[in-house]
């Protein structure tokens, strides 16, 4: 299976980070209701970008399988926290809500 690690800016839609463009370590795990993701990166001008619009932020996992339609999951960052963590040089998102879904699943079929 491959996967895809997506931060977008849900107003505009702008990408600020694409695994597939872009490789990097990232991890995430769900803590409660919340998701967390941890993006070891450089503070660079993606980061100084996604810590301006922390408040209108999509994170996204597309998880391709060669036999199987992609799966998205969507999550939204509502309250964060977001923040970059200098001393480990991480970013941090954490997301409020989270919805699955299967694109060729919808639309409308004669």
């Amino acid at each position: 299976m491959k996967e895809q690690f997506l931060v977008k800016h849900a107003v505009g839609g702008r990408t600020f980070i694409d695994s597939d463009k872009s490789p990097l370590h990232y991890q995430y795990k769900q803590q409660g209701d919340e998701w967390l993701f941890v993006v070891d990166m450089p503070r660079n001008e993606a980061v100084e970008e996604i810590l301006r619009w922390k408040e209108e932020l999509n994170v996204f996992l597309f998880h391709s399988n060669s036999d199987q339609p992609t799966k998205k999951t969507w999550f939204y960052v509502k309250d964060g926290p977001v923040e970059y963590v200098d001393g480990a040089g991480q970013l941090r998102i954490t997301a409020q809500s989270r919805i699955e879904y299967v694109p060729d699943s919808f639309g409308f079929k004669s």
